[in-house]
């Protein structure tokens, strides 16, 4: 005895194809289930836009800014900031998320600083790279200035560089900016021994040493 369900299937005319059971995948849903795809399409996470960003900055992000850049609830940033500086914690990673300063920002975590330090001390001997000299140049000119201001400058972010920098003993800090709050730079007394000066009067001039065409050079003397 045919079952019940068997009851409400037209059997196939002749030259027909027999009917698909109707929870059979059509073509369209068997595409749109490809994998990777609604992956490539979907917006990132929040935690993955937070990383991205603070990735990038040279200062701390505030709380409202991220949730602005973002579009989400302050309050739903502040916890998802919260939890992933918990997520590095558990996980001993080598850099840690910090909120100073009234904002948020990636740092190298304080167990590895001795490792950091021989990374960048071992290179004491060597050259200079070609970012470190504009970036040294920056700020032996501009004085006392940020790091927002040497990566507008040079046109790149500067922040790696001025780290460098600073465990190099050639440039420290020099207090905030009072309109903005973010940490000034200058050159350090080592810096004018290992050019054999005796103060920054005795800086030479930039003019006949950069292209005639070179944007930026009235700024970087003025």
């Amino acid at each position: 005895m045919p079952s019940p369900e068997s009851e409400h299937i037209p059997a196939p005319r002749v030259g027909e194809a027999p009917p698909e059971p109707h929870d059979a995948p059509s073509e369209s849903g068997r595409q749109a289930d490809a994998p990777g795809e609604a992956a490539l399409e979907a917006e990132p996470s929040l935690h993955a836009g937070l990383e991205a960003i603070l990735l990038v900055v040279d200062e701390p992000v505030p709380e409202v800014t991220l949730a602005q850049i973002l579009e989400r609830p302050r309050q739903e940033i502040a916890e998802a900031l919260r939890e992933l500086a918990a997520e590095y914690t558990a996980q001993g990673r080598g850099f840690d998320l910090r909120e100073i300063a009234g904002g948020w920002r990636f740092y190298t975590r304080e167990t590895c600083a001795p490792v950091v330090e021989r990374f960048v001390r071992d290179g004491q001997q060597a050259r200079l790279t070609q970012a470190a000299l504009e970036t040294l140049a920056v700020v032996a000119y501009r004085q006392p200035v940020s790091r927002a201001r040497v990566s507008a400058i040079r046109g790149v972010n500067s922040d790696g560089v001025i780290r460098t920098l600073t465990l190099r003993g050639l440039i420290e800090e020099a207090g905030h900016d009072p309109e903005h709050q973010a940490v000034l730079y200058r050159t350090t007394g080592y810096f004018l021994e290992r050019l054999g000066l005796n103060d920054l009067d005795e800086l030479p001039d930039l003019a006949p040493y950069l292209p005639d065409d070179l944007e930026g050079i009235e700024e970087l003397q003025q």
